[in-house]
């Protein structure tokens, strides 16, 4: 028997399959095997099984790493697809579907984590004291853990071993643990979620995409839980995805109340362990449901019913990384491999999808209201008139509404998408920017480690540091992060309580659980951070959402910029008012003319919609075309830019347009220059071949580094 097999090798030839002979009857396909690879041993996939013996010495597969295929079928082709897609390494894909314990890798040493527990053996024996008489009793009932018994008595556990009077043996167990979450509240829908639901379950069967555009607050989750219900009822199984890991945990708490233990959870929060032991509880077919973010995707249910992307606008669903697969388009390739509907789900939907809807490729479904209360209030502030009363961080008006919330024992959550406590150093001699020395960009002063931090590639620098152009010690901070914002909050507001989520405060492993849940457990009053609170957070005290410097995603030099801001703040407005009190929102620009903001303050997506419509056609941008980036990394800027010219002349036909070559938005990262050219394009096929000689011919360079994103969703 033979068995051709993927293998990790940094060569041109990274896709070819190497035929080994095999004596191991058990062999499948998908399965891991160490190979002798040269002089190495290497792990690879099993990608087909045959008794077609070459024409040339074979030399044999080794051990097998696993006693069944790590890979299904299924999620073999679905590897194939993001490869061709993608125009990545195939080996590189099916690498980022697995959890790191599963990966083809010959370094991986993750264990099975097991318990010892304790069993009696025997009906005859002697007992020489009451302490073995008290471990014996409790084992007539049932097995209990070798620690517990050790407890009564460690040296009567051992003479009772010995003796063969009981046995101990090993369980394996899951790192992960069942937490009680309480009881399910039954909940009546309405009559538009009803009809939604009765929509998508009539079409249970068939392959179709459809998109839920409900306004936040509309019972979109309640919609999905029971579509999942009657799917799990028909002994199927279901894919939940969310898109940012702090939207998990709520998510998990109204899963587990509903579906109980039958619910496995995958996301980059979990620890390598933790990973593999929810992989298997899928693998073993003891939960119907996975909820997670993006990788969740890839979980190996093998009677999938449905698969259902919760925010289905977030950028987050694109892998930025080799291979970068939109998770929208695997759960498309899925959905259609298992005939069964995807539903995707927004207040927000993107451009692309809603168009899609429009045009009959998906089916959309609309929840116009509400469940519980009506959409906030928005008022817009100009900061440049605050500016002039001396308003800094907080306008007149949203200090006033604060200060009346905290009244009356109510919440308030506060979006400033900067962490950090300063955004900019700047010299007070020559005024020049603190910049990192191997990035472009500004570093951010964070005063609880008192260091200068560049966001990209964690260079630091600490406060004792000089100005790199005239020696100066003295750096005035400008700017605001959530740190300033935070400080500035505890000494307006001296008795309140402040809490703050962003990266910094959620490193360590469930602090961001711990935080939303003292929050909704009335334990802060004010909860500050970054765009991770936008989203899918339900809290019933908060009526007033605050946004600092709204502007900041219309500054950057990207089409889809207008998209994202009026996505952001629309989101984080939804967070005001979920529950029976009226909710307000207070938003603080330099910008209140621009369209994406005056769409958000009338929660109008259709006028958005419309109108970004208009710019997006006039300037050949998505869906009227797509948008391919081929972007080049060198330590060598001249050379850099030279070869990305000859990338542009050879890319250029009548089909399609060429932009550039110029630099990225963030022109250096980690002393790497990054030089780009962009390709609007109809279909893939008018690009494809020269995309692929291209990634050919860099593939091997030492000095230039080529990035090709196929379907780029960001500039």
């Amino acid at each position: 028997m033979y068995a051709d097999v993927l293998v990790s090798i940094n060569t041109k030839q990274n896709d070819k399959r190497f035929t080994y002979e095999s004596n191991f009857s058990n062999l499948l396909v998908g399965m891991r095997v160490i190979v002798p690879f040269g002089s190495r041993k290497l792990e690879g996939f099993v990608l087909k099984v045959h008794n077609n013996k070459p024409d040339f010495e074979v030399k044999k597969i080794i051990s097998l790493v696993d006693d069944k295929p790590v890979l299904t079928e299924e999620l073999l082709r679905v590897g194939y697809y993001i490869s061709k897609k993608t125009l990545s390494p195939l080996i590189t894909s099916y690498q980022s579907m697995l959890p790191r314990a599963l990966k083809a890798n010959i370094d991986t040493s993750i264990s099975k984590k097991y318990e010892t527990y304790l069993s009696l053996n025997s009906s005859e024996y002697t007992l020489n004291s009451k302490k073995q008489e008290e471990v014996v009793d409790a084992l007539k009932k049932e097995d209990k853990l070798k620690s517990e018994m050790n407890e009564v008595s460690s040296s009567s556990v051992k003479t009772l071993l010995d003796k063969g009077i009981i046995n101990e043996y090993k369980k394996e167990i899951y790192r992960t643990t069942d937490e009680d979450y309480g009881d399910f509240c039954d909940v009546q829908l309405t009559d538009s979620q009803s009809f939604v639901v009765d929509k998508i379950l009539k079409s249970i069967n068939d392959y179709k995409t459809f998109l839920l555009h409900g306004v936040t607050g509309s019972g979109k989750t309640e919609v999905y839980m029971n579509v999942i219900e009657k799917v799990i009822a028909n002994n199927k199984d279901v894919i939940m995805l969310v898109p940012e890991i702090s939207l998990t945990p709520q998510i998990v708490c109204l899963f587990k109340q509903r579906f109980k233990n039958n619910i496995a959870i995958l996301h980059s929060g979990l620890s390598g362990g933790e990973k593999y032991d929810e992989w298997r509880k899928i693998e073993r077919k003891e939960v119907k449901i996975v909820v997670g973010a993006r990788s969740a995707i890839f979980a190996p249910f093998e009677n999938l019913g449905v698969i259902i992307i919760d925010e289905e606008h977030s950028s987050t669903y694109k892998q930025e990384s080799t291979p970068r697969y939109h998770t929208i388009d695997v759960a498309n390739f899925r959905a259609k491999e298992n005939n069964i509907p995807l539903i995707l789900g927004s207040a927000t939907p993107s451009v692309e999808s809603y168009t899609w809807a429009k045009t009959g490729k998906f089916e959309l479904l609309e929840l116009n209201s509400r469940v519980k209360n009506v959409m906030p209030e928005i008022e817009i502030v100009d900061m440049k008139d605050e500016l002039k009363n001396n308003y800094k961080i907080l306008s007149k008006s949203l200090k006033e509404k604060i200060e009346k919330r905290l009244e009356n024992n109510e919440q308030v959550i506060i979006l400033l998408n900067r962490r950090g406590y300063s955004t900019t150093s700047i010299c007070s001699s020559c005024y020049e920017t603190l910049k990192c020395p191997r990035c472009d960009i500004p570093l951010t002063y964070h005063k609880e480690n008192n260091h200068h931090l560049c966001h990209y590639c964690g260079h630091k620098e600490y406060s004792d540091v000089t100005c790199k152009s005239c020696g100066s010690k003295v750096l005035n901070n400008y700017g605001i992060g959530t740190q300033k914002l935070e400080e500035h909050l505890l000494e307006t507001f001296k008795d309140s309580r402040v809490a703050r989520l962003d990266q910094d405060t959620t490193r360590a492993k469930n602090s961001l659980e711990s935080i939303l849940r003292d929050f909704k457990n009335n334990k802060y009053d004010i909860l500050i951070g970054t765009q991770m609170i936008s989203k899918g957070l339900d809290f019933n005290d908060v009526t007033l959402v605050g946004v600092l410097n709204a502007d900041a995603t219309l500054n950057i030099p990207d089409f889809r910029s207008g998209e994202r801001t009026y996505q952001l703040l629309s989101q984080v407005s939804g967070r005001s008012g979920r529950d029976t009190k009226k909710g307000e929102v207070v938003i603080q620009t330099f910008n209140e003319d621009h369209y994406s903001i005056k769409f958000a303050k009338k929660h109008d997506y259709i006028g958005f919609y419309n109108y970004e419509m208009k710019f997006r056609k006039a300037m050949s941008y998505p869906p009227y075309f797509n948008i391919c980036i081929i972007k080049g990394s060198s330590k060598d800027y001249n050379m850099l830019f030279k070869e990305m010219t000859k990338v542009k002349s050879y890319m250029i036909n009548e089909k399609i347009i060429v932009l550039g070559p110029a630099n990225s938005n963030i022109a250096k990262i980690k002393n790497m220059h990054n030089v780009q050219v962009m390709i609007k394009y109809k279909k893939l096929d008018d690009i494809k071949e020269k995309l692929e000689f291209i990634k050919n011919k860099y593939e091997a360079s030492s000095k230039l580094k080529i990035m090709i994103d196929v379907n780029a969703i960001s500039m």
